[in-house]
């Protein structure tokens, strides 16, 4: 428990992020590279040719707004409040074509302890479900609003990015919603829900995360049930989160693609941390036909350049067909990518190094559309 618990404790912060460290408002992380102005105009063409796709975020923290019963620490970031405007201006000034805007399901019981971010109580009867509801709608009214266009198709995304409105896939980040009934999926897909993240910061009925004390469990019975819901409404499962045992339980059970929106692969060369995945599981996930998003937290990296070598050591191991962007954009730890207005530069970066721009165009969206469609034609 020793030396996992204090790197989990020091970077496993999630949704908190690392509260003081944003509260300084510190020097942006260095980027470690130039583009000439011809580089960066072959980034913004491909962007513009090509829908880039954030596969995990969290743009403009909708998910404080209205939260309610929160512990000490998620209380004060609450009071930060929600950003969404200049989340989505960010996107289409970094000409992010679409991103996953993910709820978080079991934030108003999370306390940061001595081990990291983790449940500090149990749900009140009833208490997860109006907070799904609370956020759902409040995700919803990002589109009322004129923010954003809901996607509910890979083809909603392609049509927003031919009209130059940034586009929001509604995701949640967690089950703990579900209290036990598998058939609440039906509503939530009615509700513009398409993405689905079994287990966040604590365990729940549908299955255990990595970071937990049961951190050899796997999948439940009712987290069976939950796959098999998913997989007949065409809901996209991310086992981001996940214990090992659970996210390869998900994949013997699921007919879809199983992704992992925002995570790396333990390298015991390089880098191993409680939050990355074994190889074997990442090599599932592509067998199983997904992707992992390479996620720009601020783990054993301090610069762009550095995300960028490790999106490039996800292509190596995983092929370029498996291989996404995952940033968790307004709720990572020390992100190394902490503005969509840099996304250019990592495109750019990617082109300058040498990839084909056939290549760079999976990694920016195609993957993600390409699982989408998926995922929706065995629904």
């Amino acid at each position: 428990m020793g030396y996992k618990a204090v790197l989990w404790g020091l970077t496993g912060l999630g949704v908190i992020g690392a509260l003081a460290w944003r509260k300084l408002k510190p020097t942006p992380p260095e980027i470690g590279f130039t583009l000439s102005d011809d580089e960066m105009a072959a980034a913004r063409a491909l962007m513009a040719d090509s829908p880039v796709i954030d596969a995990h975020a969290h743009p403009g923290r909708t998910f404080v707004r209205g939260a309610r019963n929160l512990s000490g620490k998620l209380r004060l970031f609450a009071l930060r409040g929600p950003s969404e405007g200049k989340a989505v201006a960010d996107m289409a000034a970094g000409g992010v074509a679409a991103a996953v805007f993910n709820g978080v399901a079991d934030f108003q019981i999370l306390a940061l302890g001595a081990t990291g971010l983790a449940a500090g109580r149990a749900f009140d009867t009833g208490e997860a479900w109006a907070s799904y509801q609370t956020q759902i709608a409040n995700l919803r009214a990002l589109s009322d609003r004129g923010l954003v266009t809901t996607c509910l198709s890979a083809d909603d995304i392609l049509a927003a990015h031919k009209a130059g409105t940034p586009g929001a896939v509604l995701a949640m980040e967690g089950a703990d919603f579900l209290e036990n009934d598998a058939a609440r999926l039906e509503q939530v897909f009615s509700d513009g829900v398409r993405m689905l993240t079994l287990v966040h910061y604590a365990d729940n009925t549908s299955g255990h995360i990595m970071t937990g004390a049961q951190d050899d469990k796997g999948l439940t019975a009712f987290g069976r049930d939950v796959v098999a819901a998913a997989d007949s409404l065409g809901l996209m499962l991310d086992a981001s989160h996940a214990s090992e045992a659970t996210a390869f339980d998900m994949l013997k059970t699921a007919r879809q693609p199983v992704v992992l929106t925002h995570t790396h692969v333990n390298d015991p060369a390089t880098i191993t941390h409680p939050r990355f995945v074994s190889r074997d599981l990442a090599q599932a996930i592509a067998e199983s036909g997904g992707y992992v998003g390479a996620w720009p937290a601020g783990i054993g990296m301090t610069t762009l350049s550095e995300f960028v070598d490790r999106i490039e050591w996800l292509i190596d191991a995983m092929g370029e067909d498996h291989v996404a962007l995952g940033s968790d954009m307004d709720a990572n730890y020390k992100p190394v990518l902490e503005t969509y207005r840099k996304m250019p530069l990592v495109i750019g970066a990617l082109l300058q190094r040498g990839h084909s721009p056939e290549m760079v165009k999976k990694l920016a969206g195609e993957n993600v559309l390409r699982v989408w469609r998926k995922t929706a034609a065995q629904a």
